[in-house]
This record gives C-alpha cells, structure tokens and sequence, in this order.
C-alpha cells in the first residue's frame, strides 16, 4: 500500500503549530502538560509558536523576550525528561490588522529584535529578517478578518490549519498555494483539550531544532499527517 510506504520513508512526527500557557493567554494547559499530551500522542518533536505582539508585555525589549521565552524553556526542560524535542517557533501579529505569522529558523536570541519590529508590518520584517536558514509563513491566511499578504514578504502559508474553533478553508489556502507555488505548512494550532495533534509534519529526518524545520519546510520534501490521513502538499 501506497501509504505503508510513504509512512515508513516519512517515519518523523513533528507539531509545527502549538501553544502554551500563560504566554498564549489563548491556550489552556502549561508547558509541561503539553509536552505531555504530545509524547503521549506520539509525536516526536513539538514546535512551541506563542503568540508574539507587544500587548502582552510591559518593560524593555530584552525583558519582554524573557517573559516571552518562558514556556519555551519550561517545554525544552519538560521534553528533555521524557525524550520529546521541543523546538522554539514564533507566531507574530504585527501593529495594524489580525494577520499571524509563523517562523521558524529561530534561536532565543533573535526574539528581543522580532519585538521591535512588531510596530514596523510584514513587509518591513521580512526585508529585515528573512535569511537562508529561516522561513516565514503567512499563518491561516483565508480565515475570516485575514488579509492576505503580498506574496514578495512571505516564503508560503499554512494551507493546513485544523484548529476545530476556526473555518480556515483549507481548500482555498491549498489551491492558493498551488497556484502562486508557495511553500505549505501544517498543523494542528493546538490550545485546547482533545484536538491534539491533528496535523502533524512528515518528515525523512528527525527534527532537532527550529532551522531543521525551516530546512524540511523549504525542502518541501514533507507530507502532513491529519489523524491518519496523508496529504502530499506538491505536484510531485
């Protein structure tokens, strides 16, 4: 079978979108907690992508990135204990609208400079930042209030977001991809009990930190996993 074959070339399990308690005053469960549910899920790695905009914080850039970084650090530690690689993704919202960004091929101490861009809009950030060892994706990009962004100031979105609060009309984020040849992400959103890891990447290579995803994802050599069902997100 077609899918026996592709779950075994394809055997790494990776959640590219989940969030954490207190930093996404959004989510339900702590750190700990999530790594928990996501061992227990199978997953082998978990991305951790808070929500990042200056509304939640007070005080300089430096001690923003610190309250920001918190969960970060108390996933890793809780994934160090029972063998789940926690990885540090970001989920920007920039000054002016309701978009969301992800990126990844990230390290702690890039995020003091993300919030001082925060004010400054997609364009400006990915004129900035945008590297060869990162990715920048527009995230839910057809969900109602969204607008979507100039495709010169992102690498790709997030077609496949199943998040069961959110109509993110998978099917219209997917042909748009296709048709402007976009990289495609996937995940889960995870925030609440009972919908974890429903999306999960595929990959041929374990994930170790956040430039391994930003490399696989630029790839494009990935499937995504949707309880069981395999999307192949590229004419291949």
């Amino acid at each position: 079978m077609l899918a026996k074959e592709l779950i075994t070339r394809y055997p790494h399990l990776t959640e590219l979108h989940a969030h954490t308690s207190p930093v996404s005053d959004c989510a339900d469960f702590p750190p700990a907690e999530v790594v928990d549910i996501y061992k227990r899920a199978g997953a082998h790695a978990l991305v951790i992508t808070n929500h990042l905009h200056t509304k939640q914080w007070g005080g300089d850039h430096e001690a923003m990135a610190e309250q920001y970084l918190a969960d970060y650090y108390a996933a890793l530690e809780a994934g160090e204990a029972v063998g789940l690689a926690v990885i540090l993704g970001v989920e920007m919202r920039f000054v002016g609208n309701n978009n969301d960004y992800l990126v990844y091929g990230v390290s702690p101490e890039d995020i003091p400079y993300f919030i001082s861009l925060v004010p400054e809009g997609i364009e400006s950030f990915y004129r900035k930042v945008k590297s060869q060892k990162n990715i920048i994706l527009q995230a839910h990009p057809f969900r109602s209030g969204i607008t979507l962004a100039p495709t010169s100031a992102i690498d790709g979105i997030e077609a496949y977001n199943l998040h069961p609060g959110h109509n993110s009309v998978m099917g219209f984020a997917a042909r748009y991809a296709r048709e402007h040849d976009l990289t495609v992400s996937g995940g889960t959103d995870f925030h609440h009990p009972n919908h974890e890891a429903m999306c999960l990447m595929r990959t041929a290579h374990p994930m170790r930190d956040s430039f391994d995803v930003a490399e696989a994802l630029s790839s494009r050599d990935v499937l995504f996993d949707c309880s069981g069902s395999l999307i192949m997100p590229y004419a291949y």
